[in-house]
């Protein structure tokens, strides 16, 4: 992969990544991709396919192809992803943060996605509840996430017990948990099973996490911080859109000085003909998407007209 000049990420920032590894005799260097299974996968195929990378699927099935040249990918579960980038048979992959925090794995996170916002919350049924908080007594907490929730029991002094569930955790209460610990994006399922939240262990999305092995490696770092910057790139033009509005030569630094941009807008001067004063220019910029509501009204009252509004792809900054 050829070198942008990616942002710096945590582990650039890190000594313990230099390293004198260098590439194999030939030159070339193949990246260990893992992708996750389940509800992160679609999230995280789009947002490669808006960074130009087609996620193609095989007759393997979890082997798909990348037309990223010199990327090998696998499709795990994000747990399994977390040992395997532990381990360092994995290069690089995505997965939450909730699984590393889980299995105390030893990986460097390079990009946080904002994708899949979850929460790993402790919930019981209402009626055990006094006023909120449960009971001081002998509990039962289930979960599939034993090391998270032994540390939340202690932390919080309980008598408690812990289950191993192996998934719909929801339904043991009441019959047969007190509490469980999981994963809760709008609380919605937790509702519907007649439980409520009492505690927040830890907020979680969609990261890529990489091993400590491959970013010991010259080649194979360069190449993933190639890979954080593309994905980057995608992620912050989501957040933005491109403004164009035409402002005669008296209101420019009027409209100018509304613009939040990411450093100066574009300005050029407007063909004679095009407007009926020769003296107006065309400003172009790159702006938050949220503040549109807010904006296009003041640019309007600043002397800005023809306004259009364009969706972006990508930013590199």
């Amino acid at each position: 992969m050829t070198t942008l000049n990616a942002p710096a990420t945590k582990a650039e920032t890190d000594p313990r990544f230099t390293s004198t590894a260098s590439e194999s005799a030939e030159g070339a260097t193949t990246l260990h991709l893992a992708l996750p299974k389940g509800r992160m996968h679609d999230g995280v195929v789009a947002l490669l396919a808006d960074a130009g990378i087609r996620v193609s699927a095989s007759a393997r099935g979890y082997r798909p192809t990348l037309s990223l040249p010199g990327v090998e990918a696998k499709i795990l579960k994000p747990q399994n992803i977390i040992e395997m980038l532990d381990l360092g048979s994995r290069d690089v992959g995505f997965a939450g943060a909730d699984w590393v925090a889980e299995l105390g794995a030893n990986v460097v996170e390079i990009l946080d996605t904002g994708l899949d916002r979850v929460r790993v919350v402790a919930a019981a049924p209402r009626q055990i509840l006094d006023n909120g908080r449960l009971p001081r007594r002998p509990l039962v907490v289930a979960s599939e996430m034993e090391r998270l929730t032994r540390a939340w029991i202690a932390s919080r002094d309980l008598d408690a017990k812990f289950v191993r569930s192996y998934g719909a955790t929801e339904v043991f209460p009441p019959e047969d948990a007190d509490c469980i610990v999981d994963i809760a994006a709008s609380g919605a399922t937790l509702a519907a099973n007649g439980l409520e939240i009492v505690d927040e262990l830890l907020t979680s999305s969609t990261r890529l996490y990489a091993s400590r092995a491959a970013m010991a490696d010259n080649a194979k770092r360069a190449a993933i911080n190639d890979l954080a910057l593309l994905i980057h790139s995608v992620l912050e033009a989501r957040t933005r859109v491109m403004l164009e509005v035409n402002v005669n030569a008296e209101r420019l630094e009027a409209v100018v000085a509304i613009l939040p941009c990411m450093r100066q807008p574009t300005i050029s001067p407007l063909h004679g003909g095009a407007c009926t004063d020769s003296r107006a220019f065309a400003v172009k910029a790159a702006v938050p998407r949220e503040r549109l509501p807010r904006l296009i009204p003041a640019i309007r009252q600043a002397g800005g007209t023809d306004l259009v509004i364009s969706p972006i792809a990508q930013v590199v900054p």
